[in-house]
């Protein structure tokens, strides 16, 4: 199965602890197609999806059509997880670039990548 990167996909998130997101729900992959591709590495990077709205740059809406999300949703970027390759149950669809840009910028944010994302030159 080729999974790139904003591709849509279903995977049971179980078993979680505290506040994680639980359950058999629809995650985007953020990991990188060649890192994905490449059988040594067993993980794939992936932000869960709800339909419950959520305020903010961390909850990027997400509009129904070739994703494969069937209403509005949003992902979760401040609940990004690796998970086991094993775990996707079945491939939706892809975001659009436009979508996938506003996943990118919450990760930034939650992960405090802001001034990361510009080039840096070498000393």
């Amino acid at each position: 199965m080729k999974l790139d990167r904003g591709s849509l996909v279903l995977l049971d998130l179980d078993p979680v602890v505290g506040h994680e997101q639980r359950g058999t729900r629809p995650c985007v992959v953020i990991s990188d197609p060649e890192v994905v591709a490449d059988q040594r590495f067993p993980l794939l990077g992936v932000v869960p999806v709800t339909g419950t709205a959520g305020e903010g740059a961390l909850y990027p809406s997400l509009r129904p059509g070739k994703s494969g999300l069937t209403k509005v949703s949003y992902a979760l970027t401040d609940h990004v997880r690796s998970v086991d390759k094993r775990r996707v149950k079945r491939v939706f669809g892809r975001l659009t670039q436009l979508e996938l840009d506003a996943v990118e910028e919450g990760l930034a944010l939650f992960l405090g990548l802001g001034e990361r994302l510009e080039p840096v030159a070498p000393d």
